[in-house]
């Protein structure tokens, strides 16, 4: 009996050393989970507390645009936005940089209290990608040195981009691409004497530019009105409204013809032209220039036009007339005078005024008109037919028949004369 107590008491003691080493194997592994969790989840939340980095030069990041561009390089000296920053900085690189491009990489930056660009006098910026600077209550770019700008959304409440020629430094700037949005899209500086010599290329634009701007040049670009913008249009450059948003496009101006060939024919279209009605003819048309008009060479249309009465004469003479064919040129010519003698504005000065079409005119063949048959008079007997003669050789045998019967007759009046003088 005390042996199987003993056995028991040693089961008992077994079980519960047992239990004893599970749970203390759970409770390490308790806490073990713990700690570990630990480690990862502080390091986490104190990274989510740090400030992200917002731009980029090669491999290295920097927690502002501005800081950025102190550290770019000859080597390497684009500064990528890394997110959206709320920052007005200054183009100021180290002086061996010579210039800095701005990748906007699709994020936005915004102006801090005053201009959110800003280019000083001999610095260079290049603007590129598809982000956006949003200049707010201030201009989104002040510049005195050159900019080129080849992307983005640039908008503001104000005069969106304003620029400066003074005595010591002059801006240049080049704009090829992205969308500008502003009350007033182009200024001057307070203190500039002139614009500086700004150029659009390209885009597509929001807002008024003022008059008065002597040193900007229009070469291309989309604009909603063609308020002001006259006077900027470079040489060869002309406004096309876009009838599908209303805006209007800059081109080189052109001359278009929808039929440069047509054909003139017996009937309501063959008339004489005017110099207005042959390009209504042809449809031929400029590409909106106000100060231009189009003008047919006067010696070929005079010469168009004595085809074409020739033609006209043949039809009323009722007689046959050949196809003839008239080239025309189609010049287009700046207005010189008004229709009371005085001289229109000379928006803009060009070497290139005499740009011209040709549209050619076919005057088509008319053929003679038939005799047509007179019907028979109603109160004019009809004149007798003629009895036909007879044919060759019925004649001879009439003719031999007669003069058989003459020998016959002779014969006859000689038998009688003889007879009478032999009684």
């Amino acid at each position: 009996m005390y042996k199987h107590e003993k056995q028991a008491a040693e089961r008992l003691q077994s079980n519960h050393i047992h239990m004893l080493s599970t749970l203390s194997t759970a409770i390490i592994a308790f806490f073990l989970i713990i700690s570990l969790s630990g480690t990862m989840l502080f390091p986490m939340m104190a990274f989510a507390d740090e400030p992200q980095p917002v731009a980029q030069v090669g491999n290295t990041t920097y927690m502002s645009v501005q800081d950025a561009i102190g550290h770019t390089s000859m080597k390497n000296n684009t500064v990528t936005l890394l997110t959206d920053a709320t920052e007005s900085i200054t183009v100021t690189p180290p002086k061996v940089v010579r210039g800095v491009t701005l990748e906007l990489n699709g994020h936005a930056l915004n102006a801090s209290n005053t201009t959110a660009i800003t280019v000083p006098a001999h610095m260079q910026l290049t603007i590129t990608g598809s982000g956006t600077v949003v200049g707010g209550d201030n201009p989104a770019i002040d510049c005195r040195g050159a900019l080129r700008i080849q992307g983005g959304n640039f908008t503001s409440n104000t005069t969106l981009m304003q620029f400066a020629e003074t005595g010591s430094a002059s801006a240049e700037a080049s704009i090829s691409a992205g969308t500008f949005t502003a009350p007033t899209l182009i200024g001057m500086l307070d203190d500039a004497e002139h614009l500086g010599y700004v150029s659009i290329r390209g885009g597509e634009y929001h807002g008024a530019i003022p008059a008065g701007l002597d040193t900007l040049v229009l070469m291309g670009g989309s604009f909603p009105t063609t308020e002001n913008l006259t006077p900027y249009l470079a040489d060869m450059a002309g406004l096309i409204p876009d009838s599908d948003d209303g805006m209007f496009n800059i081109s080189e101006l052109a001359i278009s013809s929808d039929y440069p060939t047509v054909e003139l024919e017996q009937g309501s279209t063959l008339q004489k032209l005017t110099n207005d009605s042959l390009l209504d003819l042809t449809r031929t048309k400029l590409n909106g220039i106000s100060d231009y008009r189009l003008v047919a060479d006067a010696e070929q249309l005079q010469a168009l036009n004595k085809q074409i009465e020739l033609a006209l004469q043949a039809v009323a003479k009722r007689k046959a007339f050949d196809a003839v064919s008239q080239t025309v040129t189609i010049t287009a010519t700046r207005n010189a005078e008004t229709a009371d003698g005085g001289a229109d504005p000379q928006f803009r000065t060009s070497g290139h005024d005499e740009i011209s079409a040709q549209v050619t005119v076919n005057i088509k063949s008319i053929a003679k008109p038939e005799e047509p048959v007179k019907p028979d008079e109603p109160d004019k007997p009809a004149e007798p037919k003629q009895p036909d003669m007879p044919r060759t050789g019925s004649a001879i045998q009439a003719l031999a028949v007669a003069s058989l019967l003459l020998l016959v007759a002779a014969a006859v009046c000689a038998f009688v004369t003889s007879r009478l003088r032999s009684s």
